[in-house]
């Protein structure tokens, strides 16, 4: 009783195919290929802009915290 068989899998895509029509069904899956496709492109775009690097004696403006614990004196 742990997984379902075919039989309730077809049960399922039915009752899925009643209530939303076929029509419906095509529109959604035509809409998230669409959406796919555009992410795998937008990930080609961002992997092919170069990164920068800061330049020797610049800081990039962030702030790094930590905390001391022991403090050595030369």
């Amino acid at each position: 009783m742990g997984s379902f068989s075919i039989w309730h899998w077809l049960i399922v895509l039915v009752v899925v195919m009643l209530v939303f029509g076929t029509k419906k069904l095509k529109n959604i899956g035509s809409d998230l290929g669409g959406a796919v496709k555009g992410f795998k492109e937008a990930m080609k775009e961002e992997q092919g802009k170069p990164t920068e690097l800061p330049r020797a004696g610049e800081t990039s403006g962030t702030t790094i915290e930590g905390e001391v614990k022991e403090k050595q004196q030369s």
